[in-house]
């Protein structure tokens, strides 16, 4: 939602904090690599419990990530392979983000997994996770699959990058069990909207082919 908002004035704001990224020519999958292997770090820090270090490597690998593509479009040297290694690997990244979590609330004890949780808290925490990811999957697939037929899909409530921000910041505060819950409605909701968007429009594709026919 952020990002279709902003839209390419983001790429101004980095060209205007980070110059130095811009002096020499960079290969931007080489970006998404390092992005990826930071930001992947952070499924074991999180399987550790060093939230805060799981949260700034998520925040470090989120930025990479994002200046990635700023670069290529700078240098004029985007390419249909690095946009699909990009979004395969924030795919990998999300997985390995949320089974990190997934393996330290299957360990942590009862009494230790948060004072927000309502019930048992390490129960509550995987079905949060499972939630998590399964929306963020589905999201990802609804988008890449209605693509293929619908011209233009909407990013809807929480896009990846609000999820991966919303998730690092709340670790480095130490608020993760509000943010969990929040990115857990808020991936679901994301998923509906796109679902019913591309039915929406495929829908009204199907009915302009047969007023044509």
């Amino acid at each position: 939602m952020i990002k279709e908002r902003l839209g390419h004035r983001i790429d101004g704001w980095i060209h205007a904090g980070f110059p130095f990224l811009f002096w020499h020519r960079i290969n931007p999958n080489c970006l998404t690599i390092l992005g990826t292997l930071i930001a992947g770090s952070a499924g074991l820090a999180f399987a550790q419990g060093s939230f805060r270090v799981a949260g700034c490597l998520l925040l470090v690998g989120g930025f990479f990530d994002l200046v990635d593509g700023v670069i290529a479009r700078h240098f004029e040297i985007s390419t249909r392979f690095g946009a699909f290694l990009d979004s395969t690997l924030e795919r990998v990244v999300d997985i390995l983000v949320m089974v990190g979590l997934l393996v330290h609330f299957a360990q942590v004890p009862v009494l230790q997994a948060g004072s927000f949780a309502v019930g048992k808290p390490n129960e509550l925490g995987i079905v949060l996770c499972a939630v998590i990811l399964v929306a963020s999957v589905l999201t990802s697939y609804a988008k890449a699959r209605a693509e293929a037929v619908v011209p233009r899909m909407p990013g809807g409530l929480l896009e990846r990058g609000e999820r991966i921000g919303l998730l690092g910041v709340g670790a480095i505060l130490g608020i993760l069990w509000p943010i969990l819950w929040v990115l857990a409605i808020g991936t679901v909701v994301t998923a509906g909207q796109r679902f019913f968007y591309a039915y929406r429009e495929m829908m009204r594709l199907d009915q302009d082919g047969r007023s044509v026919g």
